[in-house]
């Protein structure tokens, strides 16, 4: 192809209004991150654009977890690595993150997830994740209040917690914009510009900039955005609902985050109560942002037949957001392989705010360097899905 591609309908075709070396869509702990480790390696001008405020998409819903028990070696790496700059981030970017370093606690109820289980674990171990098997008797020295009469046995990590994930977005933000990177808040793209197979730039209501190198890290939004340019990009959106609780005494503050796999229900606590939430299987896609009133029930019906305790316990605030699936529930990082200059970091699956200091880093050297040295991200490139690579990852929550 050799001649401009036709604009889908709503797009202005306004006047070019700005230039830039690189634009990064969203400005979640994605888009931050990445503008961050790209401003230290003197990439030119960036400029990220989002269409809320920083830190407000998928970010803001997130349950904070940051863990390192995952079932594929990538994505091990990829947690590693944030692992160490989540630790470290106080001293690092001068932010207080509030991180608990509680462990997951991942409770196996099901029989013919025992060998999942223990495959991921053997393979964990060989990353140096401190994790282990542990029996009913031992879970209930970390969770004593948690029902284990229907409990094979659970994976725990102690080095695994959760964070604030806006004060982590906040902190990469801040330091990108003091190293030069200009971040837009309220300034929606409503399109790639794409002439032939190269990208030129991005399309706002009523303005173009102008870009050798577009970015998506776009989440639940990617494929919807991705069409713009003619591209197809398998993420899929699906709502997540997460509740806390009110000020609570009956269970202890030091239980480690604890999933019940089978269900996918998490709790963990969170200031002076608990934050809990499961997925709906059966829910299909879509880009619904409201509180269902009968799931909630059916959560805090899962949650109190799990930890009897919370049967006393009153629900504060609950809020939705969305996950962004692919078809192994894995990210999709690197360069779209059908046309130039662009470059996807989104579909995280619900496990992409843990791994955002490793995104940042790998997605800027291969922007600089070619390709991801800290880690080889190569395995969750955007032609996998065409190529028939998938690359399953199943501790997904």
């Amino acid at each position: 192809m050799s001649h401009e591609m036709a604009r889908p309908p709503g797009l202005t075709g306004g006047e070019v209004t700005g230039r830039a070396d690189i634009v990064i869509v969203g400005a979640g702990v994605m888009g931050c991150s990445i503008a961050w480790s790209l401003s230290q390696r003197g990439a030119g001008r960036i400029v990220v654009l989002e269409r809320d405020k920083i830190a407000r998409g998928s970010t803001a819903a997130a349950a904070g977890g940051v863990r390192l028990q995952f079932s594929t070696a990538t994505n091990i790496e990829l947690s590693a690595y944030s692992m160490d700059v989540w630790e470290n981030f106080e001293n690092l970017f001068g932010v207080e993150i509030g991180l608990r370093q509680q462990g997951y606690l991942l409770l196996v109820t099901d029989p013919s997830h025992v060998p999942v289980f223990q495959e991921n674990l053997r393979l964990q171990q060989s990353y140096d994740v401190p994790a282990q098997w542990l029996t009913p008797d031992e879970i209930l020295e970390l969770n004593p209040v948690v029902r284990v009469d229907d409990v094979i046995g659970a994976t725990f990590c102690p080095r695994d917690g959760w964070c604030d994930p806006y004060s982590a977005t906040m902190g990469f933000a801040r330091a990108a914009r003091r190293h030069g990177v200009e971040i837009r808040q309220d300034s929606e793209v409503t399109g790639i510009r794409r002439v032939g197979d190269r990208i030129t730039g991005v399309e706002l209501a009523d303005e173009v900039i102008e870009a050798d190198l577009v970015i998506l890290c776009t989440g639940p939004h990617t494929n919807q955005v991705g069409a713009t340019a003619a591209v197809d990009i398998p993420i899929l959106p699906y709502r997540r609902m997460s509740f806390t609780t009110r000020p609570f005494d009956d269970v202890p503050s030091t239980i480690p985050f604890t999933v019940e796999f089978a269900r996918g229900l998490y709790v963990h606590p969170e200031g002076p109560g608990f934050l809990f939430g499961m997925g709906n299987p059966d829910e299909p896609s879509s880009l619904d942002d409201t509180v269902d009133e009968a799931w909630m029930l059916n959560t805090i019906e899962a949650l109190c037949d799990r930890i009897p305790a919370f049967t006393t316990a009153a629900v504060h605030a609950g809020w939705a957001g969305s996950y962004e699936i692919t078809p192994d529930d894995n990210p999709v990082l690197g360069y779209v392989g059908e046309v130039e200059g662009l470059i996807v970091a989104a579909g995280f699956s619900g496990h992409g705010f843990m791994q955002g200091p490793a995104i940042g880093q790998c997605i800027s050297e291969l922007v600089m360097d070619g390709a991801a040295r800290t880690v080889d991200i190569s395995p969750f490139s955007p032609g996998r899905f065409k190529d028939g690579r998938l690359a399953q990852e199943r501790n997904v929550i």
